[in-house]
């Protein structure tokens, strides 16, 4: 894979209202040198903070490993005092029309893309993700948030039903917001999490506790901002920090709803803490999502489409790839082309757009790529691609890696690696490809490539994943705001996006108004009487074809 020979310092990022650093007197010399936030930036971020402990954490760019800023911690307190905020301001918020909810969105909408820069600067300097990775972010918050402002009268008006006797029984059903709901989201993408699946929540009538991911606290907490920017009342959506053991728990006992986005196994503890309370949640967990390359695809795209798929984000994406199914008849010919794209992309911490991949977020999930990368070399797995760490980049780079023979006796076989590392197996017969894809406890994305489009349809319907992208990695569902997402099986439960993706956040409530007869006898009839009516009745418009 090609790298720059002299791989480059961090720039400054210029420009009116974007983050600016202090860099080094002579940073040629110094690439590892201490780059920084400006302080006066920071501390505009962290004030949208409620934290009053006195503690804080420093956080670290994963480009160099350099301080950028310490993030004030909240204690249970705050949490309490969150709510008590938002409750206040949801009661209010919930008498506000829909009209003029969705015009913040669109406001929203506006200064996303207007601030991209500064949004794509501050999210490169937390997660050391590639540029263009990064762009992304508020690519997917601006779809969202236009999405839901278009749409809101179609989701949340309330709707007439049928009524039992017609003409006479009028049925409506409203759209209750829930009150406050409590949000957790990941570091990965951590402008697009802390804002997408609050935005509808908003759009719903209720207001947000969210605990965004320590290492990523200053880009949600920008997003933040821009809410309020956008006119959205600043107590409605209030930002706590903390470890999600105990702050996280603060948040679950006292919301209405819960959304998550992380780890399998703390998510089952969510549910549990969920379920405990009898309030809903929705949680986009682990995967181990397959591609499969049939013996029709056109392989340039494929491989095109399988670079994507498995080293965008550094293959910290939950919708990317890490398990591929090829067709014997076209393997050889689709992994020449596949080792030779990955070969060819080019790795660096810098903030300039050029990059095909960045960093790891940190030390640890460096120390999962690697432990995943030696149990399966050691057990006889073959390196096609990549296959090592480049401190020579960074601190956290590794090499965008392609396995052959991973056999299921190697942990990258069946555990999630969330890392750029990818595992290639032969497939001759398709239904023993749906087999193997299905294989194991997730179900969160998948993709098939071929060129016959119904016949990949047809296929998706049997893989056991809550997206299916067809000659695409992940884009087709991911930017697709109108259709839901979300996974199946231990990849989670419930849907962002879409319908679904605002009704969670509501409560339906059936509202029948009677006229004229009663559900009783009338008129001195019998109750004999009256069931004979009625089961006539019944009948009657059984012939008439209603419901």
């Amino acid at each position: 894979m090609s790298v720059p020979e002299n791989p480059p310092n961090v720039p400054a990022a210029g420009g009116s209202g974007r983050p600016l650093v202090e860099g080094p007197a002579d940073p040629e010399h110094d690439p590892t040198a201490s780059y920084a936030l400006e302080p006066e930036y920071v501390e505009r971020l962290t004030s949208r903070l409620l934290a009053t402990s006195g503690r804080t954490v420093r956080v670290e760019t994963p480009l160099t490993g350099a301080p950028l800023a310490h993030i004030p911690q909240s204690t249970d307190g705050d949490v309490e005092e969150a709510f008590v905020r938002a409750r206040r301001a949801q009661a209010i918020w919930a008498r506000t029309s829909l009209d003029e909810r969705a015009a913040m969105l669109l406001r929203l909408h506006d200064l996303v893309l207007e601030r991209q820069d500064e949004i794509i600067d501050l999210t490169v300097w937390e997660s050391g993700k590639a540029r263009k990775h990064a762009f992304d972010e508020p690519l997917h918050i601006a779809l969202t948030a236009r999405y839901y402002a278009r749409t809101a009268h179609q989701h949340l008006d309330t709707q007439r039903k049928i009524g039992v006797v017609p003409a006479l029984t009028r049925v409506e059903v409203n759209r209750v917001p829930k009150g406050v709901v409590g949000i957790i989201s990941p570091w990965n993408y951590p402008f697009t999490m802390a804002l997408c699946d609050g935005l509808p929540a908003l759009l719903a009538g209720n207001a947000v506790v969210t605990k965004p991911d320590s290492q990523t606290m200053l880009t949600a907490l920008l997003g933040a901002r821009l809410l309020d920017e956008a006119g959205f009342p600043k107590d409605l959506w209030q930002v706590v920090a903390g470890p999600g053991s105990q702050v996280g728990t603060s948040i679950v006992t006292r919301a209405d709803y819960v959304c998550f986005t992380g780890s399998t196994a703390t998510g089952k503890i969510i549910a549990r803490q969920c379920a405990e309370r009898l309030i809903g949640c929705s949680l986009e967990l682990g995967g181990k999502n397959p591609l499969l390359v049939l013996r029709d695809a056109d392989l340039e795209k494929a491989a095109e489409g399988a670079v994507r798929a498995s080293f965008s984000n550094a293959g910290q994406l939950c919708v990317s790839m890490e398990r591929m199914f090829v067709a014997d008849q076209v393997y050889d010919r689709f992994v020449e082309r596949f080792v030779s794209r990955t070969k060819a992309m080019t790795l660096g911490a810098s903030m300039e757009w050029g990059n095909d991949m960045g960093s790891l977020i940190s030390q640890a999930q460096l120390d999962t790529v690697v432990a995943h990368v030696d149990d399966a070399v050691a057990k006889g797995a073959r390196v096609l691609a990549g296959g090592r760490a480049r401190p020579d980049l960074g601190p956290y780079f590794y090499e965008p890696t392609i396995l052959e023979g991973v056999t299921p006796d190697m942990t990258c076989f069946g555990h999630e690696t969330f890392g750029p590392v990818i595992a290639l197996y032969r497939f001759h017969d398709e239904a023993d490809a749906i087999a193997r894809a299905n294989e194991g406890e997730y179900g969160l994305n998948g993709s098939i490539y071929s060129q016959d489009g119904d016949r990949a349809r047809a296929i998706a319907r049997e893989i056991r994943c809550g997206t299916v992208n067809v000659n695409e990695a992940f884009g087709a569902t991911f930017a697709s705001i109108d259709s839901p997402m979300g996974g199946m099986r231990e990849s989670g439960m419930g849907r962002r996006q879409g319908s679904e993706g605002v009704h969670r956040y509501t409560e339906s409530q059936s509202v029948g108004t009677q006229r004229l007869i009663r559900f009783a006898p009338m008129l001195g009839m019998s109750d004999e009487t009256y069931a004979k009516v009625m089961t006539a009745n019944l009948k009657f418009m059984k012939k008439l074809g209603r419901a």
